[in-house]
């Protein structure tokens, strides 16, 4: 393959963007990846990707833009998860299943009742060979406002994962910790729409913490892996998609899967190491 083939894609401008928006994604959900992995929010994740279907299509529908709807839709997901979850038995899983997959249903309900020459498939799938200026900007904003604040307040945010007792007794605000990482998760599903869409969006925001939690030790070197891993995948993911005729998102995604399967794998065989090397000593 000669180099004019290999620099092919970087040749055309919708790939350019692309790539752009695939660089712009990648940090904000790799950092928020690893809170989410810490603090157990897998599950959240998913419930408000796929919440915000209800009011992406109502303010379509409105003419409101879409960036509203979504955030308000996820923060009603995330609101009303929590107070179903203080008050009732039922546990936060339980209850964020339910609430995600109501909130879903009537979004594909008002997003199939749409008649129009105009189609949303993008919303769920995302569209990143198509993105244009209004999506570079908004993706970009949203991306540069996350990561800032995360980078931050990563310490308290940390404290607050692990211990929220002792984040409260610190005299940190932890019911603003709480609600402003739901208001980071919403907007970076937001910044997600035209690049992955909603299915995929849990991908980014789950595995490349998970990646960096298998591989390393220190919360500051998992930010630094995740955010690495991140990047390369989503740019990888879009090159490769162009010379295989793939959908950029669902590249991605593969590799990212890939990249776990390997830390994985690494991570057992380095345990096993370690306990060998302990039954021997002993």
């Amino acid at each position: 393959m000669t180099l004019e083939t290999l620099l092919l894609p970087f040749a055309f401008p919708f790939m350019q963007n692309a790539f752009l928006i695939a660089a712009m994604v990648a940090v904000p959900t790799a950092l928020l990846s690893c809170f989410l992995v810490l603090k157990g929010w897998a599950l959240m994740g998913d419930a408000v990707s796929h919440a915000v279907l209800p009011g992406i299509v109502l303010a379509w529908i409105t003419g409101l833009p879409l960036i509203l709807g979504a955030f308000g839709a996820g923060m009603t997901c995330a609101l009303l998860t929590g107070y179903l979850s203080e008050n009732s038995r039922v546990k936060q899983d339980t209850v964020m299943g339910v609430v995600f997959s109501g909130m879903f249903g009537v979004g594909i309900i008002l997003y199939t009742s749409i008649h129009t020459n105009e189609h949303l498939d993008h919303v769920l799938f995302g569209n990143m060979l198509g993105v244009g200026p209004q999506d570079l900007w908004t993706a970009g904003l949203i991306s540069l406002a996350v990561s800032a604040a995360l980078l931050l307040k990563w310490k308290d945010l940390l404290l607050h994962a692990f211990d929220p007792a002792q984040a409260q007794a610190s005299g940190l605000r932890v019911n603003l910790l709480h609600y402003g990482l739901l208001s980071v998760l919403s907007l970076t599903i937001v910044a997600t729409l035209s690049s992955t869409g909603l299915i995929l969006a849990i991908g980014l925001l789950i595995a490349p913490g998970a990646i960096a939690f298998l591989t390393v030790r220190r919360f500051g070197r998992m930010l630094a892996v995740a955010v690495g891993v991140c990047l390369f995948s989503m740019l990888a993911g879009t090159y490769a998609s162009f010379f295989l005729d793939s959908a950029p998102a669902p590249t991605v995604i593969l590799i990212l899967t890939a990249l776990f399967v390997v830390a994985f794998i690494r991570r057992v065989r380095v345990t096993r190491a370690a306990s060998r090397r302990r039954a021997a000593a002993s």
